[in-house]
Protein backbone atom coordinates (compact mmCIF):
# COMPACT_ATOMS: atom_id res chain seq x y z
CA UNK A 1 0.00 0.00 0.00
CA UNK A 2 1.30 3.27 -1.55
CA UNK A 3 -0.46 5.47 0.76
CA UNK A 4 1.17 7.22 3.62
CA UNK A 5 4.32 5.48 2.87
CA UNK A 6 7.61 7.06 3.90
CA UNK A 7 11.34 6.28 2.71
CA UNK A 8 12.45 6.20 6.23
CA UNK A 9 10.42 5.40 9.44
CA UNK A 10 13.28 6.34 11.74
CA UNK A 11 12.06 9.14 13.31
CA UNK A 12 8.61 8.60 13.26
CA UNK A 13 6.27 8.81 16.28
CA UNK A 14 4.30 6.08 15.95
CA UNK A 15 2.66 6.42 19.27
CA UNK A 16 -1.07 5.47 19.56
CA UNK A 17 -3.48 8.57 20.08
CA UNK A 18 -5.25 8.67 23.51
CA UNK A 19 -8.76 6.90 23.09
CA UNK A 20 -11.24 9.56 22.50
CA UNK A 21 -13.69 10.35 25.46
CA UNK A 22 -16.27 9.08 22.83
CA UNK A 23 -15.08 5.44 23.03
CA UNK A 24 -16.31 5.14 26.70
CA UNK A 25 -20.00 5.81 25.49
CA UNK A 26 -19.47 3.88 22.78
CA UNK A 27 -18.30 0.36 24.42
CA UNK A 28 -20.65 1.00 27.80
CA UNK A 29 -23.41 -0.31 25.46
CA UNK A 30 -21.70 -3.20 25.22
CA UNK A 31 -22.34 -6.75 26.70
CA UNK A 32 -19.05 -7.30 28.47
CA UNK A 33 -19.79 -10.85 28.54
CA UNK A 34 -20.39 -11.98 25.13
CA UNK A 35 -17.81 -13.62 22.76
CA UNK A 36 -14.38 -11.85 21.86
CA UNK A 37 -12.65 -12.45 18.40
CA UNK A 38 -9.89 -11.21 16.91
CA UNK A 39 -9.75 -11.86 12.90
CA UNK A 40 -5.55 -11.20 11.71
CA UNK A 41 -5.06 -11.55 7.75
CA UNK A 42 -3.35 -9.94 5.16
CA UNK A 43 -4.43 -8.42 1.87
CA UNK A 44 -4.07 -11.32 -0.72
CA UNK A 45 -3.35 -15.20 -1.07
CA UNK A 46 -2.61 -15.38 -4.55
CA UNK A 47 1.25 -15.55 -3.43
CA UNK A 48 3.59 -17.68 -4.99
CA UNK A 49 6.67 -16.86 -2.60
CA UNK A 50 4.85 -18.33 0.22
CA UNK A 51 4.56 -21.82 -1.33
CA UNK A 52 7.41 -23.96 0.93
CA UNK A 53 7.82 -21.50 3.53
CA UNK A 54 3.40 -20.78 4.75
CA UNK A 55 2.21 -22.66 2.22
CA UNK A 56 2.60 -26.48 2.03
CA UNK A 57 5.51 -27.49 -1.26
CA UNK A 58 4.01 -28.11 -4.30
CA UNK A 59 0.73 -26.04 -3.32
CA UNK A 60 -0.63 -25.06 -7.26
CA UNK A 61 -2.41 -21.72 -7.54
CA UNK A 62 -5.91 -23.40 -7.70
CA UNK A 63 -5.73 -24.17 -3.79
CA UNK A 64 -4.02 -20.76 -2.81
CA UNK A 65 -7.10 -19.43 -1.43
CA UNK A 66 -7.67 -23.01 1.04
CA UNK A 67 -3.86 -22.87 1.96
CA UNK A 68 -4.30 -19.30 3.14
CA UNK A 69 -7.72 -19.96 5.31
CA UNK A 70 -5.11 -22.96 6.75
CA UNK A 71 -3.12 -20.04 8.16
CA UNK A 72 -5.28 -16.98 8.36
CA UNK A 73 -9.24 -16.40 9.36
CA UNK A 74 -9.86 -13.46 7.66
CA UNK A 75 -8.61 -11.33 4.83
CA UNK A 76 -8.79 -8.18 3.83
CA UNK A 77 -10.36 -8.96 0.26
CA UNK A 78 -9.08 -6.41 -2.67
CA UNK A 79 -10.74 -8.28 -5.58
CA UNK A 80 -13.79 -7.26 -5.20
CA UNK A 81 -12.86 -3.03 -5.16
CA UNK A 82 -12.04 -4.40 -9.12
CA UNK A 83 -15.15 -6.27 -10.45
CA UNK A 84 -18.33 -7.52 -8.52
CA UNK A 85 -18.03 -11.19 -8.17
CA UNK A 86 -20.24 -14.02 -9.79
CA UNK A 87 -22.31 -16.20 -7.70
CA UNK A 88 -20.29 -19.17 -8.72
CA UNK A 89 -17.10 -17.49 -7.41
CA UNK A 90 -18.49 -16.48 -4.02
CA UNK A 91 -19.53 -19.69 -3.62
CA UNK A 92 -16.33 -21.06 -4.52
CA UNK A 93 -14.92 -18.60 -1.88
CA UNK A 94 -17.04 -20.34 0.63
CA UNK A 95 -16.61 -23.37 0.14
CA UNK A 96 -12.70 -23.47 0.13
CA UNK A 97 -12.38 -21.64 3.62
CA UNK A 98 -12.90 -23.12 7.23
CA UNK A 99 -15.93 -22.45 9.48
CA UNK A 100 -14.43 -19.27 11.34
CA UNK A 101 -12.77 -17.82 8.60
CA UNK A 102 -14.28 -14.27 7.79
CA UNK A 103 -13.81 -12.11 4.66
CA UNK A 104 -13.67 -8.34 4.81
CA UNK A 105 -14.49 -7.37 0.95
CA UNK A 106 -14.00 -3.97 -0.46
CA UNK A 107 -16.64 -2.18 -2.06
CA UNK A 108 -15.77 -1.44 -5.52
CA UNK A 109 -14.70 1.26 -7.04
CA UNK A 110 -17.22 1.85 -9.40
CA UNK A 111 -19.32 2.48 -5.94
CA UNK A 112 -16.95 3.74 -3.60
CA UNK A 113 -15.25 6.39 -6.04
CA UNK A 114 -18.65 7.51 -7.73
CA UNK A 115 -19.33 11.02 -6.71
CA UNK A 116 -22.53 9.95 -5.64
CA UNK A 117 -21.25 6.74 -4.06
CA UNK A 118 -23.37 4.72 -6.68
CA UNK A 119 -26.91 6.30 -5.58
CA UNK A 120 -27.71 6.64 -9.09
CA UNK A 121 -27.45 3.04 -10.08
CA UNK A 122 -28.02 -0.49 -8.93
CA UNK A 123 -24.39 -1.74 -8.76
CA UNK A 124 -24.77 -1.14 -4.69
CA UNK A 125 -27.87 -3.55 -4.39
CA UNK A 126 -26.21 -6.15 -6.83
CA UNK A 127 -22.99 -5.89 -4.74
CA UNK A 128 -24.98 -6.78 -1.61
CA UNK A 129 -26.83 -9.54 -3.26
CA UNK A 130 -23.79 -11.44 -4.15
CA UNK A 131 -21.87 -10.75 -1.47
CA UNK A 132 -24.44 -11.98 1.01
CA UNK A 133 -23.60 -15.51 -0.75
CA UNK A 134 -21.26 -15.79 1.99
CA UNK A 135 -23.21 -15.95 4.56
CA UNK A 136 -21.58 -16.12 8.24
CA UNK A 137 -18.49 -16.13 6.51
CA UNK A 138 -18.91 -12.51 5.68
CA UNK A 139 -17.19 -10.20 8.32
CA UNK A 140 -17.04 -7.22 7.33
CA UNK A 141 -17.49 -4.75 3.91
CA UNK A 142 -15.59 -1.98 3.68
CA UNK A 143 -15.95 1.41 2.03
CA UNK A 144 -13.14 3.35 1.44
CA UNK A 145 -13.33 6.22 0.40
CA UNK A 146 -11.20 8.25 -1.82
CA UNK A 147 -8.70 11.07 -0.83
CA UNK A 148 -10.66 13.91 -2.28
CA UNK A 149 -14.22 12.82 -0.38
CA UNK A 150 -13.99 15.18 2.68
CA UNK A 151 -16.62 16.44 5.08
CA UNK A 152 -18.68 18.65 3.12
CA UNK A 153 -19.75 15.58 1.38
CA UNK A 154 -21.07 14.08 4.20
CA UNK A 155 -24.89 14.45 3.59
CA UNK A 156 -23.81 12.19 0.26
CA UNK A 157 -22.32 9.35 2.63
CA UNK A 158 -25.51 9.66 4.92
CA UNK A 159 -27.55 8.95 1.98
CA UNK A 160 -25.42 5.88 0.82
CA UNK A 161 -25.63 4.84 4.50
CA UNK A 162 -29.58 5.50 4.61
CA UNK A 163 -30.19 2.88 1.81
CA UNK A 164 -26.92 0.24 2.43
CA UNK A 165 -28.55 -2.73 4.04
CA UNK A 166 -28.37 -3.05 7.86
CA UNK A 167 -27.87 -6.71 7.63
CA UNK A 168 -24.86 -6.16 5.81
CA UNK A 169 -22.33 -5.37 8.34
CA UNK A 170 -20.00 -2.64 6.50
CA UNK A 171 -17.12 -0.31 7.68
CA UNK A 172 -15.70 2.88 6.72
CA UNK A 173 -12.07 4.24 5.93
CA UNK A 174 -11.60 7.97 5.14
CA UNK A 175 -8.24 9.69 3.88
CA UNK A 176 -8.99 13.01 3.62
CA UNK A 177 -7.49 15.67 6.63
CA UNK A 178 -10.76 17.48 7.02
CA UNK A 179 -12.07 14.19 8.78
CA UNK A 180 -9.17 14.39 11.64
CA UNK A 181 -9.35 18.05 12.46
CA UNK A 182 -11.58 19.00 16.26
CA UNK A 183 -14.48 20.45 13.68
CA UNK A 184 -17.75 20.00 14.27
CA UNK A 185 -18.18 18.24 10.95
CA UNK A 186 -15.86 15.68 11.58
CA UNK A 187 -17.75 14.70 14.64
CA UNK A 188 -20.61 14.56 12.55
CA UNK A 189 -18.55 12.08 10.77
CA UNK A 190 -18.39 9.37 13.54
CA UNK A 191 -21.73 10.21 14.66
CA UNK A 192 -23.33 9.14 11.38
CA UNK A 193 -21.15 5.72 10.97
CA UNK A 194 -22.35 4.95 14.69
CA UNK A 195 -26.18 5.98 14.03
CA UNK A 196 -26.10 3.62 11.34
CA UNK A 197 -24.44 1.09 13.13
CA UNK A 198 -20.74 1.48 10.77
CA UNK A 199 -17.64 0.57 12.40
CA UNK A 200 -14.71 2.50 11.79
CA UNK A 201 -11.22 1.57 9.57
CA UNK A 202 -8.27 2.52 11.53
CA UNK A 203 -4.85 3.12 9.49
CA UNK A 204 -1.27 2.71 11.22
CA UNK A 205 0.82 4.07 8.35
CA UNK A 206 3.96 5.98 9.04
CA UNK A 207 3.10 8.93 6.84
CA UNK A 208 0.03 9.76 7.72
CA UNK A 209 -0.46 9.50 11.78
CA UNK A 210 -3.64 11.53 11.64
CA UNK A 211 -5.53 8.18 10.01
CA UNK A 212 -4.52 6.28 13.25
CA UNK A 213 -7.64 8.32 14.78
CA UNK A 214 -8.68 5.58 17.32
CA UNK A 215 -11.66 6.43 17.17
CA UNK A 216 -14.72 3.65 17.65
CA UNK A 217 -18.64 3.38 16.45
CA UNK A 218 -19.71 0.02 16.96
CA UNK A 219 -18.04 -3.31 18.81
CA UNK A 220 -15.98 -4.18 15.91
CA UNK A 221 -13.23 -2.42 14.06
CA UNK A 222 -11.16 -3.21 11.13
CA UNK A 223 -7.55 -2.29 11.50
CA UNK A 224 -5.34 -1.61 8.69
CA UNK A 225 -1.31 -2.18 10.07
CA UNK A 226 1.13 -0.71 7.25
CA UNK A 227 4.55 -2.11 8.31
CA UNK A 228 7.63 -1.48 7.06
CA UNK A 229 9.87 -4.58 6.22
CA UNK A 230 9.83 -6.09 9.52
CA UNK A 231 11.83 -2.50 10.47
CA UNK A 232 12.04 -2.38 14.57
CA UNK A 233 9.27 -0.57 14.85
CA UNK A 234 6.72 -2.82 13.44
CA UNK A 235 6.66 -5.12 16.51
CA UNK A 236 6.73 -2.33 19.15
CA UNK A 237 3.81 -1.12 17.30
CA UNK A 238 1.94 -4.47 17.42
CA UNK A 239 3.10 -4.62 21.41
CA UNK A 240 1.20 -1.09 21.85
CA UNK A 241 -1.81 -2.20 20.13
CA UNK A 242 -2.50 -5.59 21.71
CA UNK A 243 -2.18 -3.70 25.00
CA UNK A 244 -5.03 -1.13 23.02
CA UNK A 245 -7.40 -3.78 22.16
CA UNK A 246 -6.98 -5.66 25.44
CA UNK A 247 -8.14 -2.54 26.75
CA UNK A 248 -11.13 -1.74 24.30
CA UNK A 249 -12.09 -5.65 25.03
CA UNK A 250 -11.99 -5.41 28.46
CA UNK A 251 -14.52 -2.54 28.06
CA UNK A 252 -16.93 -4.60 25.72
CA UNK A 253 -15.50 -4.62 22.24
CA UNK A 254 -16.26 -7.72 20.61
CA UNK A 255 -14.54 -8.21 17.09
CA UNK A 256 -11.43 -6.81 15.68
CA UNK A 257 -10.06 -7.64 11.80
CA UNK A 258 -6.27 -6.73 12.16
CA UNK A 259 -4.65 -7.05 8.72
CA UNK A 260 -0.72 -6.77 8.01
CA UNK A 261 0.48 -5.01 5.09
CA UNK A 262 4.01 -5.46 4.54
CA UNK A 263 6.25 -4.28 1.03
CA UNK A 264 4.66 -6.36 -1.83
CA UNK A 265 2.42 -8.57 0.88
CA UNK A 266 5.80 -10.93 1.20
CA UNK A 267 6.55 -10.75 4.76
CA UNK A 268 2.87 -10.11 5.70
CA UNK A 269 2.83 -13.55 7.55
CA UNK A 270 5.83 -12.82 9.44
CA UNK A 271 3.94 -9.99 10.86
CA UNK A 272 0.69 -12.04 11.18
CA UNK A 273 2.55 -14.48 13.70
CA UNK A 274 3.69 -11.73 15.56
CA UNK A 275 0.86 -10.50 15.72
CA UNK A 276 -1.07 -13.97 17.42
CA UNK A 277 1.97 -14.36 19.50
CA UNK A 278 1.35 -11.00 21.30
CA UNK A 279 -2.36 -10.34 21.43
CA UNK A 280 -2.69 -14.54 22.67
CA UNK A 281 0.02 -13.48 25.37
CA UNK A 282 -2.64 -10.83 27.12
CA UNK A 283 -5.70 -11.92 25.88
CA UNK A 284 -5.74 -15.61 26.00
CA UNK A 285 -9.44 -15.67 26.47
CA UNK A 286 -9.86 -13.98 22.93
CA UNK A 287 -10.81 -16.34 20.27
CA UNK A 288 -8.02 -15.78 17.40
CA UNK A 289 -5.48 -18.11 15.30
CA UNK A 290 -2.18 -16.70 13.81
CA UNK A 291 -0.27 -18.35 10.79
CA UNK A 292 2.83 -20.98 11.45
CA UNK A 293 5.47 -21.74 8.95
CA UNK A 294 5.03 -25.12 6.97
CA UNK A 295 6.62 -28.31 8.58
CA UNK A 296 10.86 -28.01 8.27
CA UNK A 297 10.45 -23.90 7.84
CA UNK A 298 11.60 -21.21 9.16
CA UNK A 299 8.48 -18.69 8.17
CA UNK A 300 10.69 -16.19 6.45
CA UNK A 301 11.72 -15.77 2.42
CA UNK A 302 15.25 -13.89 3.39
Amino acid sequence: MDFGKLDSVDHVDFSLQPDPPQNGTVLSVLPRNSKKSIYIGATGYNMRPWVGHWYPPGTKEKDFLRAYGLQFNTIEHNTTHYRIPDEATVARWYEETPDDFRFCPKIPQTISHARDLGLSGGQTALFCSVISGLQEKLGCCFLQLPPYFNTQHLNVLGRFLDVFPREIPLAVEVRHESFFQPAMASEDYFQLLGDHHAATVITDVSGRRDVCHMRLTTGKVLVRFVGNALHPSDYQRIEEWAARIASWMDEGLQEVYFFTHEPDNMLAPELARYCFDTFSGIMPGVSMRGPLPVAGQQGTLF
